[in-house]
């Protein structure tokens, strides 16, 4: 009876080990999923053209969610004075947005405001959402860490900024007080 019952247990160990799938082991060649970057996206100007982001290769990006009508507008201007102090390492990139309800009604209105208050130059984009479900895909990725591999933190109010490194990956974020000429991101831009 000791022998049967054994038997049974042995036999169900043995089916069981040939019934239940196991893992695929990758192929040599294969890798996990590694995380985008911001190359991937393509974007519109502040005056409707399309544009690769693959366009800024080789230096760090600062890419900001900006507003006309804010408490954090002023830094506009240091946004300029970093863009040309620090130009051969980095560059500014503006993506207006009302997604908290503080940006003027039209991108050139936008774009006047900029130019006329704070001498913008550097590249502005077409106003976008930068929170929730209806954020734009370079907003919804810079936000999410499963598909950038740094960060997981969304704008929570105008003037947040991500710095991005040469090869277009995100690694790390800052909230509306870090003002653009602050030792923490000139100090981050300089690495």
């Amino acid at each position: 009876m000791k022998l049967s019952v054994l038997a049974l247990a042995a036999a169900a160990t043995l089916s069981l080990a040939f019934t239940t799938p196991r893992p695929k082991p990758m192929h040599p060649t294969e890798t996990a999923a590694t995380p985008g970057t911001v190359y991937d996206f393509t974007v519109k100007t502040i005056d409707g053209k399309d544009v690769k982001l693959s366009k800024y290769k080789g230096k760090k990006l600062l890419i900001v969610n900006t507003a006309s009508k804010c408490g954090f507008t002023p830094q506009y201007k240091e946004l300029e004075e970093l863009s040309k102090k620090y130009g051969n390492k980095v560059t500014v990139l503006g993506f207006p947005s009302n997604s908290f309800n503080q940006e003027l009604a039209s991108n050139e209105e936008v774009s006047a405001f900029c130019e006329k208050n704070y001498g913008v130059t550097f590249p502005l984009f077409s106003t976008v959402s930068v929170k929730g479900d209806d954020a734009t895909p370079l907003y919804k990725f810079l936000a999410d860490k499963s598909k950038n591999g740094a960060v997981s933190d969304a704008p929570n109010w105008n003037f947040c900024k991500y710095l991005v490194d040469e090869k277009g990956h995100v690694v790390a974020f800052y909230p509306s007080k870090v003002k653009p000429l602050s030792d923490e991101l000139v100090t981050a831009i300089n690495k």
